[in-house]
């Protein structure tokens, strides 16, 4: 059971993520919520000048804002910083560290092989299976229910939720999180269609899935091995839940993919690009660096979409401008019939 968090002083919570304390810094909470639900324990923030007089006649020990607050004298204590909500999400983390959903130590009903390599402080839950020659980073844990298979590996401080299943060969850096149900390392969907008979036959999924550190990866979501190659996250990847994502993709740095995306085979996803929910993306396409594709975009095989910046909207997925445009075309059309 978890216990009370801890408090942190303001000018501590300052230290570490950075920023300038205006007022009493020994303040001490040990919460974060928003301005409505706020008492007199948590810390809350606000990103427009506007927002600053209602933070401050909340019940908040003490307020996040930005560089508008500074030389002015206010009634509660603020910690001031040019990205405030940057600041709260790092404050955030501090105060929760000392809360966990898992416990620091091996369950007495896991199953874990004896050729495994633990790291010093991985918890393994209920139920969970550790396959032989897997690798668990130190201080890394593992929920209740997974099955870690043989020959995973799994780097340090990493969260692993109840019921994910990793296949074997998989591999996850440091810092990584799964949430519950997540299926990482199935075979990919690929077939070969025998001309003579017309039935399938599978063809080969024998490649890897590499994650890279920091990588987030949301319930219920599955990303297939390569089929003879491998399939790659790069580093601080964000994955929401109920994604998919196929067979030999290659997902940049930094990419952020919203609920219910699917992604095909062969499909590169560069560096900062942001993906709605809903998106479907055919095999081999490609998405540039820093582009936006909206919520039900639809982007068709082969395709290359390049903007950074550039939001794109529709089906076959255009840059909105256009989309819009021609959403405009439409109505007047409509109108004269």
């Amino acid at each position: 059971m978890q216990g009370p968090a801890k408090r942190h002083s303001l000018a501590e919570i300052a230290g570490a993520v950075g920023g300038r304390i205006a007022g009493d810094g020994g303040v001490q909470v040990r919460g974060v919520a928003s301005i409505e639900s706020a008492t007199s324990d948590d810390l809350v923030f606000v990103e427009q000048e506007k927002h600053l007089a209602a933070a401050l006649k909340s019940a908040a020990g003490a307020v996040i804002a930005g560089e508008f607050a500074g030389g002015n004298s206010f009634p509660k204590p603020l910690l001031i910083s040019d990205q405030p909500k940057l600041a709260f999400a790092r404050a955030a983390r501090l105060l929760q560290s000392n809360l966990s959903d898992f416990s620091a130590a091996l369950h007495a009903t896991a199953v874990i092989h004896e050729t495994a390599l633990l790291g010093e402080g991985v918890s393994v839950g209920a139920l969970a299976v550790v396959g032989a020659e897997a690798e668990i980073g130190a201080n890394t844990s593992i929920g209740a229910g997974c099955v870690i298979g043989p020959g995973a590996g799994i780097g340090r401080d990493c969260k692993i939720y109840p019921n994910v299943t990793i296949y074997s060969g998989a591999s996850l850096g440091d810092r990584v999180i799964v949430h519950a149900g997540a299926v990482l390392g199935s075979d990919g969907f690929g077939y070969v269609r025998n001309r003579a008979d017309g039935h399938y036959e599978k063809f080969p999924q024998v490649g890897r899935l590499v994650i890279e550190d920091d990588v987030e990866i949301g319930a219920n979501s599955t990303i297939d091995r390569g089929a003879l190659d491998e399939t790659r996250i790069r580093r601080g990847a964000k994955i929401d839940n109920l994604v998919h994502i196929g067979h030999n993709c290659q997902i940049g740095e930094d990419v952020v993919i919203a609920a219910q995306t699917g992604l095909s085979g062969s499909i590169v996803i560069e560096q900062g690009a942001v993906l709605g929910g809903q998106v479907g993306i055919g095999e081999h396409a490609r998405i540039g660096e820093g582009v936006m594709l909206g919520g039900q975009g639809g982007v068709l095989p082969n395709k290359i979409l390049r903007g950074k910046g550039v939001a794109f909207w529709g089906t076959p997925a255009q840059p909105l401008r256009e989309y819009l445009k021609q959403l405009a075309i439409v109505a007047r059309l409509a109108k004269k019939e």
